[in-house]
């Protein structure tokens, strides 16, 4: 999927990953007693702060899957699909290949 949009500067657009529908015990957890999913996807990118006259590049690239905090961002809606728009230095890890498969998601 493309996003038409751009954040500015050391912004990141993010889609947030789908939570589990059952917990543990096979008990079936309604959504509105779900708390929103605190890993996502980067979608766009900024093109980076600057700083003293120079511009930062970020850390992360589109595609990359990423922790953020649970108060951090402005949510926003495109196309009926959620989206977080925060600043790179709210993300908190970069979730690689080795740690994907070790915590059982594909």
């Amino acid at each position: 999927m493309t996003v038409n949009i751009t954040p500015l500067h050391d912004r990141v657009l993010v889609r947030r990953l789908k939570e589990k529908e059952t917990a543990k015990g096979g008990i079936i957890i309604p959504d509105t007693a779900k708390e929103k999913p605190h890993e996502g996807e980067v979608m766009a990118i900024g093109a980076g702060k600057i700083e003293k006259g120079h511009r930062i590049p970020l850390d992360v690239k589109v595609g990359d899957r990423i922790l953020f905090g649970k108060y951090t961002g402005n949510d926003i809606n495109i196309d009926d699909q959620e989206y977080l728009i925060l600043r790179e230095e709210e993300i908190l890890v970069k979730v690689s290949g080795i740690a994907k498969a070790a915590s059982g998601k594909k």
